[in-house]
């Protein structure tokens, strides 16, 4: 008895270690590291160039007249990142309807500061590409900020750096994504509309929105209907990941039944499970136990939104598959001395400048205007000092930012150079981050 009760010990730990780290997003962010330094070791060493070279195999889809051909990175950044926009467009909803963008008092902070997280730096970059017609459309590219590496690093300082700041970081990151996503679908669409499509599109939507109004909790009757909105849009000339976002919005947010209703039968079935209990600590559930616990399982499971329900089940498959692929396809850039041969692109200052320096100016100032008027108050045991340090951390862009920069510019050189000074960027922002708000934290002020 003693060893079975340590083997199903052993094994409740494991099984608590492996939800531990797959829910851990700063763990993701120590993948997404590794896999961009792969990708560029891939890149520039010879005798791994053919990894690199197996993104650009053609991949198709061939169903009678129906045809859709792409390369394998292609089929990364315009399908499987759909689905990453589909999780962040999920966070949003969540965090505007129950989270830290909720209410006004809760949201003001992080949205101004988002914003001047955003208008700062693409202000920066303007000014060192205003007349560089070639390179000025990557304004968009030190706008973002890489949430998995910011609240990767900022773990690592563990209860050094506040409970609020994270928080605040989380909130911020995430009113950043939406003004990223925003930005992609209005400034950098892939061809000239069509507007067709986007009716189909709108078809496909209005008949998602009639599924939520009804109160559809069929996960399938919204995935089929998604991969169709992909399709049109894809084609409309937007880019096709926004889909991703349009069709988060339609997912039911609401339970089939209420808290109240929730509450007095969960504890009407518990109370009946113990009443036909044995009373022993393993139990081998009798038929009426059996019957018990379906009961109880059903119930957990319509309290539980679809909304909850994807955004659970995707999470993992996002941070452990999507965004390492992502950065295994998009990270690698062959290191050359003609890259940054001088004088340099105004690419190279406009993206530095703007992610180190215009991420933590624009999010300081924004904010300390936000305070100063009364629209906001900072988090609970955070100081000016620590939101500067914070805003250095926001400065690594990596996900958004490369995906910007593939759409940003025509010329394979400026894509190039773009990726090679975010990546290098990020480390810096990283390092110096999360130095700073290590020297300006106090651990014995803090998640108090």
């Amino acid at each position: 008895m003693i060893v079975k009760n340590s083997f199903i010990t052993r094994g409740l730990a494991v099984r608590n270690f492996l939800n531990t780290f797959l829910s851990n997003q700063s763990i993701g962010g120590a993948i997404l590291m590794v896999c961009a330094v792969i990708a560029l070791m891939c890149a520039n060493i010879p005798q791994l160039s053919f990894i690199h070279e197996i993104w650009h195999t053609s991949l198709g889809i061939n169903i009678g007249s129906f045809s859709l051909e792409m390369t394998l990175e292609q089929w990364i950044n315009d399908a499987l990142m759909a689905v990453f926009f589909f999780v962040v467009g999920l966070e949003i909803k969540r965090e505007m309807m129950v989270g830290e963008l909720s209410s006004f008092k809760h949201a003001s902070l992080p949205i101004l500061a988002a914003l001047g997280g955003m208008v700062v730096p693409a202000i920066i970059y303007a000014v060192f590409n205003h007349s560089h017609p070639e390179s000025f459309s990557g304004w968009g590219i030190p706008m973002a900020t890489d949430i998995a590496f910011a609240l990767g690093v900022l773990s690592l300082l563990g209860n050094r750096a506040p409970l609020g700041l994270k928080v605040f970081l989380t909130a911020l990151a995430i009113v950043d994504d939406l003004g990223a996503i925003v930005v992609l679908a209005i400034f950098y669409p892939t061809h000239s509309l069509h507007f067709d499509m986007l009716l189909y599109a709108a078809i496909i939507v209005l008949f998602l929105f009639a599924l939520n109004r009804y109160k559809v909790n069929r996960p399938l009757l919204y995935m089929i209907p998604g991969v169709f909105l992909w399709y049109f849009i894809f084609r409309s000339g937007i880019h096709a990941t926004i889909s991703g976002v349009i069709l988060a919005l339609t997912i039911p947010s609401k339970t089939v039944i209420n808290e109240v209703r929730f509450a007095v039968s969960m504890k009407y079935w518990i109370e009946k499970f113990k009443s036909v209990s044995n009373s022993e600590v393993e139990v081998l559930a009798n038929s009426e136990q059996q019957h018990i616990i379906h009961q109880i399982s059903k119930n957990a499971k319509n309290i539980c939104p679809l909304m909850h329900k994807f955004e659970y089940g995707l999470h993992p498959w996002v941070t452990f598959f999507i965004m390492p692929v992502f950065a295994l396809a998009n990270a690698g850039v062959e290191i050359t001395g003609d890259l940054f041969s001088w004088p340099v692109s105004p690419v190279v200052p406009g993206i530095f400048l703007g992610l180190f320096l215009g991420k933590p100016i624009g999010i300081t100032l924004f904010s300390f205007i936000a305070v100063k008027c009364g629209i906001a108050e900072l988090p609970v045991g955070t100081k000016w000092k620590q939101i500067f340090a914070l805003g250095i951390i926001a400065g690594i862009g990596f996900t958004m930012s490369i995906f910007v920069d593939g759409l940003a510019f025509d010329s394979q050189e400026l894509v190039n150079i773009g990726k090679a000074t975010i990546l290098g960027t990020s480390v810096v922002a990283a390092m110096v981050g999360c130095a700073a708000v290590y020297i300006t934290s106090d651990k014995k002020d803090n998640n108090k």
